[in-house]
């Protein structure tokens, strides 16, 4: 269903908080059909991301180590995605 969220378990380092909120966050997105935030949806999205990461996180922590690593290097630690994110970033008013 959710083919843009990337495996967390097993990496190494650990998934960090913005990977989990990131994969989270796709998950409601994909869920709900909301691709941009309105006043009426912001909310309960927002709730819903917080929640299913604190979950995320929970069952990462809960599950055995992966006998091997995920096979590709997340999106949000590709250098090139990072430095996209930065300059986003800095384009910021």
């Amino acid at each position: 269903m959710c083919r843009n969220i990337t495996t967390l378990r097993g990496l190494q380092p650990s998934a960090t908080t913005e990977e989990i909120e990131a994969a989270a966050r796709q998950y409601v997105r994909k869920v709900t059909g909301v691709q941009s935030l309105s006043d009426a949806t912001r909310d309960p999205f927002e709730a819903a991301v917080a929640e299913i990461a604190t979950i995320t996180a929970r069952l990462l922590d809960e599950l055995p180590d992966r006998r091997q690593p995920p096979a590709t290097v997340p999106p949000l630690r590709r250098p090139e995605v990072r430095a996209r994110m930065a300059l986003k970033e800095l384009k910021k008013p």
